[in-house]
Parts: structure tokens; sequence; C-alpha cells
């Protein structure tokens, strides 16, 4: 018997919310409250997020983010500094209990990311799973992902890019010097990729969350159905985006 488990669709979001909304369903599932869920989502406005153990001095442009109209957030998991393209990108999280997902990190990343590989090949590309956490077409990289594990509990998230802007993506963070920043462009051009350049046509945000569902499915043998956020994940929500994720604490945890 296929188990089923909870989708909730393309929503938007600020950058704060986004990253609450993980959270509380993290939480809720460590209590035994949710059910195994996967969420996709875009970034309204456009958003900068660091990696738990990063510094946002270190890392981010800050003057750069307000004047582009750029948040900038904490993630609760580890990793580099993102760009999050409002126009450019889906970001997605799986949200589940432990005992359904591989014990072995490096492992888990396999299981999870080949949902984004079967779902990339619906659209028509070729994606390969790059370890740890990568997933490249044509040697390149089109999605990147970070996970966390709290109690009997594991989230992973991820982007998968859609369309990519690498100048605005380095006016937002961080890099010293102009001669290395314009190598690092060059660089990144070269090495990163989106689903607009692979296919050469524009491709619609939900055509691609519906190709990831049916990708996802395949991988864990699963079936999603539609949901919503329960009450009291939402309340949870709220409350982390204002007293955690938006606080100046936070942000400049490091």
């Amino acid at each position: 018997m296929i188990e089923e488990w909870r989708l909730i669709e393309l929503t938007i979001n600020d950058a704060y919310m986004n990253m609450a909304i993980d959270e509380a369903i993290l939480t809720m599932i460590q209590k035994g409250k949710s059910p195994n869920t996967i969420r996709f989502y875009r970034w309204n406005p456009s958003a900068v997020s660091i990696g738990y153990f990063q510094s946002l001095i270190d890392e981010v442009n800050v003057e750069a983010c307000k004047q582009l109209n750029v948040d900038i957030v904490r993630r609760i998991t580890g990793g580099g500094a993102v760009y999050h393209d409002y126009n450019g990108e889906i970001t997605y999280s799986v949200i589940a209990y432990k005992e359904k997902l591989p014990e072995d990190i490096l492992e888990s990343y396999h299981v999870l990311c080949n949902g984004i590989v079967l779902g990339l090949k619906k659209l028509g590309l070729n994606p390969a799973f790059k370890p740890i956490n990568d997933i490249v077409v044509n040697g390149k990289k089109i999605s990147g992902n970070a996970q966390t594990r709290k109690l009997n509990a594991i989230l992973q998230h991820g982007t998968i890019l859609i369309d990519v802007d690498v100048e605005k993506m380095f006016k937002v963070l961080k890099v010293s010097d102009e001669k290395i920043k314009d190598k690092m462009i060059k660089s990144v051009k070269e090495r990163v990729t989106s689903i607009k350049n692979e296919l050469g046509k524009e491709v619609n945000f939900n055509e691609v969350a519906e190709a990831l569902k049916k990708g996802f499915e395949e991988a864990l043998n699963i079936k999603l159905s539609l949901g919503k956020l329960t009450e009291e994940e939402k309340a949870l929500a709220e409350k982390l985006k204002v007293e955690k994720y938006s606080t100046k604490e936070w942000l400049y945890k490091r």
C-alpha cells in the first residue's frame, strides 16, 4: 500500500515566513502532531538566506540588499549563503519522521535529491545527483540542498533554479575585491545553470512544481495529497516569524 504524505502547493511568502513555516512543521512533526509533508514555495521579495553557522557580516552586502529590496534571513540548516530570486527559483522542503528516511546523512540526501532528479527528467532535462548535496545538469549546478535533524524529525530544503541572475547575486553576496568578483561571476556562469538555460525557453513555475511533485512521489514511493497548514502550525509559524526569523538577534547571531 502506497503511503500518503501531505503536499502544500506552491505558495509565495517573505523570507521570514518561509523559514518559520519550515520550522513550525518540523516542530509539529517532532511532537507527533503533523504528517510527513512536502511543500513548494517562492520568495517575495527576493532574499538571501545564510546557513545557520555563517556570519552575516562576512557573507552579505547588507547595504546592497536594502537598496535592491532583498530580504536577509538565517536558516536553521547549515550550508552557504544563497540568493533566492523571486523570478528565478522554486524552493522545496521535505519535512518527515526520521524513520521514513535512511539514517546515513549522505544516503538520505541521495534518496531525497532523487525526487528532484526524477522531476527534472519529466521536464526533459538530464540531471544527476552530485554528492554531497547538489544536482547538476551537463556538469553545472541547478539545485543545492541542506538538511537538519531534530530528535525524531528531519527537514531538507533546497532550491531549483528556473532562471539565474548572477550579476544580482554578486551584488547582494559579499566579495571583497572587484577583480575577484569579476572572476567569480565568470566562474559561476560556467558552473551554474537553470531550467530556462537548459531548455532554451521560459518555463512556468506551476509546471515545474507539478513535475517535482511527481518526482518525489516516484522517488519515495508515496502519494502526495493536497493539504493545508494546520491552525497550530500557522500560529507557530506567525510566532516564529515575529520572535525569531525577523529579529536582529537571530540574524546577527554569528
